[in-house]
């Protein structure tokens, strides 16, 4: 059962097919906005997976002695994830941008 908000009108939730992602309107996006949504997504896809990288490795060195040298965080699994992440966002922001500029001409 849906609760009416103050002025009457019944909330629905936002689906992720009507370009809408946890409520937030990724559909009504500009051009600009979209490309730097989809780098801030890249980069922090990046320190993130960079991040949880050096903690396993960290674990890892303690636990069997080993001297896995951390650099390899870096180009190994931060650079692959964050190219990735971007990679994904280009296309779905750059398609809900397309999409809503098809529908308006």
């Amino acid at each position: 059962m849906a609760q009416a908000s103050q002025n009457g009108s019944s909330a629905t939730p936002r689906t992720f097919g009507a370009g809408y992602l946890f409520g937030v309107p990724l559909g009504d996006l500009g051009w600009f906005t979209s490309l730097l949504m989809s780098f801030a997504l890249g980069f922090a896809a990046f320190f993130a997976a960079t991040f949880c990288a050096i903690v396993g490795i960290l674990f890892y060195n303690t636990a069997t002695h080993h001297a896995v040298d951390f650099s390899l965080t870096y180009t190994r699994v931060g650079l692959p994830v964050g190219a990735l992440v971007l990679l994904v966002a280009l296309l779905y922001l750059g398609t809900l941008w397309v999409r809503r500029q098809l529908r308006k001409s």
